[in-house]
């Protein structure tokens, strides 16, 4: 197939340098219009790098909730957290194992679906 580019698995992204823009550490996550992924290495300001959007991950969590096997999760971009409040925020994925209320981070399959 001549078309054929990528599994789409990890997709490159630059952080463009606009307002409020902000370096990206390895193991964040980040919201590129609709799409979540998590990024592949640290991006400053103005260089590209690479953002996963599917996979399992360790994030954030808010603290003060806790999470059942396969409940939808979301991201809180504000907080920089998952959360399993829907509202405002984007439908990332799902978890993948209970995690207590207390917990500070939470182990989320990425569904790589788009969030308009």
């Amino acid at each position: 197939m001549k078309n054929y580019i990528q599994p789409g698995n990890i997709i490159p992204w630059t952080n463009s340098d606009v307002t409020g823009a902000a370096d990206v550490a390895s193991g964040d996550g980040v919201v590129a219009g609709s799409l979540f992924g998590v990024a592949q290495g640290d991006i400053a300001v103005g260089d590209s790098g690479e953002l996963a959007v599917t996979g399992v991950f360790e994030l954030p969590k808010t603290t003060s909730q806790a999470w059942t096997f396969g409940q939808r999760l979301y991201w809180d971009a504000a907080g920089g957290k998952l959360t399993s409040t829907a509202s405002s925020n984007k439908l990332v994925g799902v978890a993948i194992e209970a995690t207590a209320s207390d917990a500070a981070v939470g182990k989320a399959r990425l569904s790589g679906a788009f969030t308009l």
